[in-house]
């Protein structure tokens, strides 16, 4: 056995004993769904800390025929799998961490010789009789066993993107661009292939590498397709981690929730990996995922000047969601043509979630949430949202007090802030100034925008999840008044929303004046 070409089970082994750990191996049996077929090439882009080397891991071990891995996955759901016996340790497995020969070439030397002299060396350890010569690249050694034995190869290729990621120069990048053509676009190699499993945080980019690499299916935050339950950990997955380790599953949902995705008219909820074990371990939630990389990530791309970008950012602070186009971005670092391919990418980086459904993208949960305030806090062209921010607090405190000038006046400030004149009147975007003026209260409250409620639609819903606060409903008007606002909460019953809540209720009614865009304020006190 060796590390590159058919290594053994230590690194499954190792994840397996971790102290937090979700058996993900049913993504074995999709990919035995897809072995030796016109499907077998696969490029799964997650962002970092996805988990997506520590699947890389459990592929190689399952498959490669050196290693011992049975004990460990006959305990893992993928033995109950009618294809668990039929591929477990049937295949040659090469294993190569692309980002790990990089970084040991200092980040300026051609990686391809690199990875290629410790695979062929391992090739020549593991097949010394097949005549494998020092000069031979790695399609050379693969169609030297593949033509004596006929047994196929698993190939698995992690962080196949960090070259395109670092933006390295032409003479690294031109290189390694070779090596995939060589391996990949080889009509007489292909055949030797049971599988090809590429990781990274991007997609196949669309310019140089797509025409040497247009065989493999992708499954990116856009679209997981099949794999789209092993993006990050599932709502049953983390609610049994909660329990496990009597952890609040609500606030859990709160920092860490928001990746949603569809796959054939199914919805799942996908949670940030990295931080939910973290949280379980810590005994406390907090940024643990984005501490691991910088908000540089954001600050960078969301101050570009396309048109539009500003405003659509403070409305995802907000709690908006943005249309978004993502079939455009050519997966590069370099080609952002539109606030769509910046979006796209964000998405990709995992700090904006996208809704395949209603095509738009937004900020997943108050993690990520509170990144993006970092990002833009020095950036002068938001030095008014941040004020906004800075304030929620008060704001808050005034409602409580019954304060309706000072709503007004909050409300006001957010929503010449949120959108452009030509989006002004809309409602989606009143409903984004209130979550904007009030964002301190994510830290109290669970806010819901348009939620049924008695015989009708509350505008904007604030439960209490921590003690002595009360409950807020918020009634929006356009050119009516603060009565008629009230007069519908009351009489469409939509406190009856929170059904199993008692104590404080405070009803705000809010009017926008078309005409002289200007908000007005009534809060009533109710017991429930």
């Amino acid at each position: 056995m060796g590390i590159y070409v058919n290594p053994d089970e230590a690194l499954l082994k190792r994840a397996v004993n971790s102290r937090v750990y979700v058996d993900k191996s049913m993504i074995l049996h999709e990919l035995n769904l897809l072995l030796n077929s016109e499907d077998s090439f696969v490029c799964v882009a997650r962002p970092r800390r996805f988990g997506k080397s520590m699947a890389g891991n459990m592929i190689a071990a399952y498959y490669s025929k050196k290693a011992n891995s049975r004990p460990i996955l006959e305990k893992l759901k993928i033995a109950q799998s009618p294809d668990f016996e039929t591929y477990l340790n049937a295949y040659n497995v090469i294993h190569i961490d692309v980002n790990g020969f990089f970084s040991n070439a200092n980040r300026k030397k051609n990686v391809v010789p690199l990875f290629t002299t410790k695979v062929r060396e391992e090739f020549m350890e593991e097949f010394p009789d097949f005549g494998i010569r020092k000069s031979y690249s790695l399609s050379d050694c693969i169609e030297k066993v593949y033509k004596k034995t006929g047994d196929k190869f698993v190939v698995i290729l992690d962080e196949y993107d960090v070259l395109v990621r670092e933006k390295v120069k032409s003479s690294i990048f031109d290189p390694y661009l070779d090596f995939l053509n060589g391996m990949f676009k080889n009509a007489n190699l292909a055949p030797a292939f049971a599988l090809v499993y590429l990781t990274g945080v991007l997609p196949i980019v669309r310019d140089k590498i797509q025409s040497k690499l247009n065989l493999f299916t992708e499954y990116a935050m856009t679209d997981a397709k099949m794999l789209t339950e092993f993006v990050g950990f599932t709502e049953d997955e983390t609610r049994v981690l909660c329990e496990q380790y009597q952890m609040d599953f609500e606030e859990c949902r709160r920092w860490y929730d928001g990746y949603k995705m569809n796959y054939h008219d199914k919805m799942f909820d996908l949670y940030n990996p990295k931080s939910v074990v973290q949280a379980m371990i810590d005994k406390k939630f907090g940024d643990y995922w984005t501490k691991t990389g910088s908000y540089d990530s954001i600050r960078s791309y969301i101050s570009m000047n396309f048109d539009g970008i500003k405003d659509d950012v403070k409305a995802m602070i907000a709690g908006g969601r943005i249309d978004v186009v993502v079939d455009y971005y050519l997966n590069t670092m370099t080609d952002f043509h539109t606030k769509d391919d910046v979006f796209t990418y964000l998405i990709h980086l995992g700090y904006l979630a996208y809704d395949s459904i209603n095509k738009q993208c937004y900020i997943p949960n108050n993690e990520i949430r509170s990144e993006w305030i970092i990002a833009i806090a020095n950036d002068s062209d938001y030095a008014k949202a941040i004020e906004i921010v800075n304030n929620s607090k008060i704001l808050l405190d005034k409602t409580v007090e019954g304060d309706a000038q000072a709503v007004a006046d909050a409300l006001s400030a957010a929503h010449e802030q949120l959108m452009s004149r030509q989006r002004y009147n809309h409602e989606a975007c009143l409903q984004c100034a209130i979550r904007f003026a009030y964002f301190y209260a994510t830290s109290r409250y669970t806010i819901i925008s348009e939620l049924p409620a008695g015989k009708g639609y509350a505008d904007v819903v604030f439960i209490p999840y921590v003690p002595n606060v009360p409950a807020m409903i918020v009634e929006l008007k356009r050119n009516r008044t603060t009565g008629a606002a009230l007069e519908q909460i009351e009489n469409k019953q939509y406190f009856n929303v929170m059904d199993k809540y008692q104590g404080d209720l405070l009803l705000v009614a809010i009017n926008y004046d078309e005409t002289t865009n200007e908000h007005t304020c009534e809060i009533k006190h109710f017991v429930k």
